[in-house]
């Protein structure tokens, strides 16, 4: 009896919590697209209750945790919090194709770059990336606010892959549109391919379009010093 009685009370709280957690959920994403991902996941905090949120929320946790990881080799200490997300995602998404379990496999191949593990990387970001294809293909959402198809081309320049990492941004473009991310993601390929057009190109688009509030993230103080150097003064068609 009490089972039921429960599961009635926790479909309530999330009803409930749906018009306050979409309102939070904008303002993470519009964070999160300013290249601010601690603003994002502060937002989500307020929010914590909703599974949404909570999910968005250990996502952009363990990326961080990921990026920190990968700083001091992707260590076992450094990678545990990274693991205790992808538990976390693997119980809230119970192994059913959804935003959790893309958040999860993304998790995944963070972890593996974090060690220059190229190859398990490469599994688990392109198992996330077909299954986000296919989430979107049915009008449903993929990873939460940082898709899984722009994290390929983040996690391919991270491990220096810089033919990979273009080839995943112009993907993440044919997806997303020309993203101040996917912008940038694009020019720090073209810039460690020596493509200097393309890098000032890339870097351009971040800063002309940038619509953000200041003080400008470190992303706007890179594409301002890249576009400084005297081959991005002549413009290329």
């Amino acid at each position: 009896m009490l089972a039921p009685i429960l599961g009635t009370l926790l479909a309530l709280q999330q009803l409930l919590c749906l018009p306050s957690a979409a309102r939070v959920y904008a303002e993470a994403s519009a964070r999160a697209s300013q290249f601010d991902v601690p603003g994002a996941l502060e937002a989500l905090h307020t929010a914590a209750g909703c599974e949404h949120a909570r999910v968005a929320a250990t996502y952009l946790q363990g990326l961080l945790d990921a990026r920190d990881a990968a700083r001091v080799g992707g260590t076992t200490e450094s990678l545990a919090p990274v693991r205790e997300a992808m538990d976390a995602l693997q119980v809230i998404g119970r192994n059913r194709r959804g935003p959790a379990e893309i958040a999860r496999l993304v998790l995944h191949a963070a972890a593996a770059a974090a060690q220059s593990e190229r190859d398990e990387m490469r599994l688990y970001i392109e198992t996330a990336a077909r299954m986000e294809a296919l989430q979107r293909a049915a009008g449903e959402e993929g990873a939460p606010l940082v898709t899984a198809v722009e994290m390929a081309g983040a996690l391919w320049l991270q491990v220096d892959r810089y033919e990979e990492a273009r080839l995943a941004y112009a993907e993440a473009e044919r997806v997303l549109g020309p993203t101040p991310r996917v912008s940038l993601g694009l020019a720090r390929a073209a810039a460690r391919r020596g493509d200097w057009p393309a890098a000032c190109t890339g870097y351009r688009a971040v800063v002309e379009r940038w619509t953000g509030a200041t003080p400008e993230p470190q992303e706007l103080v890179e594409g301002r010093a890249y576009l400084a150097r005297p081959e991005c003064q002549v413009r290329v068609p």
